[in-house]
């Protein structure tokens, strides 16, 4: 199973990483309802920070950011969303040996993904760690750029000044 193509069923609901249950069913290839009712009938192995079901105006955002194509595609019952650890467990409800190879790749797709995203927060660290010693140590570069960008009427000068006509070069320039 292709890990690429479960992190894209992998979404960030009410502050978490969540499957859903249509996606999830599709993978365990079982309808919708079956993976719902052994859900239901499992009710202590699903608390809330493994499971919730999600609100009308939450399945409208899912809708409206493409992750779900229509509110039809549901099936007319709101979604359940499964955390990492509710996908986990849903592999002691769904006993059959697809269930535990899908639930094996859900797992990594999810370590996968939590590597990423470690990584990205590493990288934005050290990207403003070199801008502030960037900003710093090229102060003077950046004045220098600053003076050559601006147009010459505005430029102030610097440096030695050659005699002009109105100067003998026996006066200095004030």
């Amino acid at each position: 199973m292709e890990v690429q193509l479960i992190q894209n069923q992998i979404f960030i609901v009410r502050g978490h990483r969540v499957m859903l249950d249509a996606h999830l069913a599709h993978l365990y290839e079982v309808e919708t309802r079956a993976l719902k009712q052994a859900v239901k009938r499992n009710p202590t192995r699903f608390p809330t920070d493994f499971m919730f079901g999600l609100t009308e105006s939450e399945v409208e955002h899912l809708v409206s950011q493409t992750v779900i194509p229509s509110k039809s595609y549901l099936g007319g019952a709101l979604p359940y969303a499964f955390t990492e650890q509710g996908v986990a467990m849903l592999s002691s409800v769904l006993r059959s040996a697809k269930a535990i190879e899908v639930n094996i790749a859900i797992i990594r797709a999810f370590v996968v993904l939590r590597q990423h995203l470690a990584d990205y927060k590493e990288l934005r660290e050290q990207i403003l760690v070199l801008e502030q010693n960037m900003s710093t140590k090229f102060s003077d570069i950046y004045q220098a750029l600053d003076y050559l960008l601006a147009p010459k009427n505005q430029r102030r000068s610097i440096g030695f000044n050659p005699p002009t006509d109105d100067n003998d070069g026996n006066e200095p320039e004030v």
